[in-house]
């Protein structure tokens, strides 16, 4: 069963994710991020291959497109705030993105 992070596990792993540029929602308990690639062809690719994951770990992200531009957030439904499966999804869409 997935739980909602702990305290300590907040500051071990959002940090690093504040870092490479996700924002945390408060409001919402949830993490943000947009990314911007060359064209649209690559920020639907990037979305694709984002889909696989997200389908495989079965955690789907809130997300939209526009044009070039891929705005992503992130957080667990069930707990009511973030979770391991937000920043495990986090990485991977950040190495995705970072292969573009």
């Amino acid at each position: 069963m997935t739980e909602k992070l702990s305290d300590t596990g907040r500051e071990t792993t959002l940090n690093p994710l504040l870092d490479a540029g996700w924002s945390h929602d408060e409001s919402r308990d949830a993490i943000r991020k947009t990314y911007k690639f060359a064209d649209f062809v690559e920020a639907v690719g990037f979305m694709t291959r984002a889909a696989i994951w997200a389908e495989k770990w079965n955690h789907h992200p809130e997300w939209s497109n526009v044009y070039n531009r891929v705005d992503v957030t992130l957080t667990t439904h069930d707990v009511n705030g973030l979770s391991a499966l937000d920043v495990k999804l986090a990485r991977k869409m950040d190495v995705l993105a970072a292969h573009d």
